[in-house]
């Protein structure tokens, strides 16, 4: 069966004669929990709002066909507050909400760090009346969850917050869970790294284990990394409009100029992911499509091993040294070879006789 170019498997044929398109032991209904109390700039929820493949909307109203009902809670979304909002994520940590999936925005302090105090927190809880951190939460919530996604570099990696020397000794969350945990339903954690996250590369993969919970797609590929495999298999450099301009040894001095970046700061050829291809909303968009260098955000060494961002990366001073003496006659012959082809054939013309 075939939907949004995937192929989902569809084990009982009996199922679909009798009316019904939903293979057994599906999950129907799913909440998503999203916690954006991590470290971070709740970026990543704002810009999944601008996400049209497909969107947050086609989502929760169920204009997605053969998906699971959801049930979303995001504080930034959320039209409840205070603890009726938090009462789904109490009843998940209590095992009384299942099944469900949990997503992290933020990076993860280390909260052991210190003598007192913490560093983040979602809530009060009712018995203490203290701040339940936000580490208490994914330590309640995670062992539970039928799948983990962490969004955004902050959460997948670190990010920012996450810098050498940074005082809250903040992680990713394969650091904090560890890089081999699996979910109750042995799926790793589904890492979407972007800063912000890119609003469909988000949406998409969320669409994806709905698909995987619903019995219509196989495991998630994932990379080394944790990425999904076909949003972040290619460099930014595969994809990007000035691709052509490196080939040729064109690169910009200033920017403004539609010629190849690289030399101005762009880690494009080695960063690997997407958005040069896929633009930032409805195709449009993305940083070097725009005029802005690839500063390496999808990576899990971000943001240290790229810095300082504007200068040149060390190893494209040496592949755009010798590209450019390539590109140059490369260039030239092209040159030669378009200027006899824009010209029609000589035996265009009127009263002109046809060769033999």
């Amino acid at each position: 069966m075939k939907l949004a170019g995937w192929v989902y498997p569809v084990t009982d044929t009996a199922t679909i004669r009798q009316g019904s398109l939903r293979p057994p032991h599906s999950i129907t209904e799913i909440d998503i929990l999203w916690i954006t109390a991590g470290l971070g700039c709740d970026g990543d929820t704002i810009a999944m709002t601008a996400a049209t493949q497909p969107s947050i909307e086609d989502i929760v109203m169920g204009a997605m066909p053969w998906i699971p009902k959801v049930h979303f809670h995001n504080p930034f979304l959320a039209y409840k507050n205070g603890n009726d909002f938090l009462l789904p994520f109490h009843l998940a940590a209590e095992g009384k909400l299942a099944p469900f999936i949990l997503v992290v925005e933020g990076s993860i302090p280390n909260e052991q760090n210190k003598d007192e105090g913490y560093w983040a927190s979602m809530g009060t809880d009712p018995k203490t009346g203290q701040p339940i951190t936000t580490c208490e939460w994914i330590d309640r919530l995670a062992p539970l969850a039928w799948g983990v996604v962490a969004a955004g570099t902050c959460a997948t990696y670190g990010g920012i917050h996450a810098m050498e020397g940074n005082p809250t000794g903040c992680m990713g969350l394969p650091d904090y869970l560890g890089w081999r945990w699996k979910s109750t339903a042995n799926i790793p954690i589904v890492c979407v790294p972007g800063c912000p996250v890119q609003p469909d590369n988000f949406m998409e993969t969320l669409l994806y284990l709905l698909h995987m919970a619903a019995g219509r797609a196989p495991m998630i590929p994932l990379d080394d990394a944790l990425r999904p495999t076909w949003l972040f298999g290619a460099t930014v450099h595969e994809g990007c409009d000035r691709g052509g301009y490196y080939e040729q040894g064109e690169f910009a001095e200033e920017y403004g100029s539609k010629l190849c970046i690289v030399k101005l700061g762009c880690w494009g050829p080695v960063v690997q992911c997407n958005v040069g291809k896929r633009g930032w909303m409805g195709g449009i968009g993305g940083c070097p499509n725009i005029g802005g260098i690839c500063i390496g955000c999808t990576m899990p060494g971000f943001p240290d091993k790229f810095m300082p961002f504007m200068d040149q990366p060390p190893g494209s001073l040496l592949s755009s040294s010798a590209v450019m003496t390539y590109g140059r006659a490369i260039h030239a012959l092209r040159r030669f070879t378009q200027a006899s082809l824009n010209k029609e054939p000589s035996w265009r013309r009127k009263g002109t006789k046809p060769k033999p």
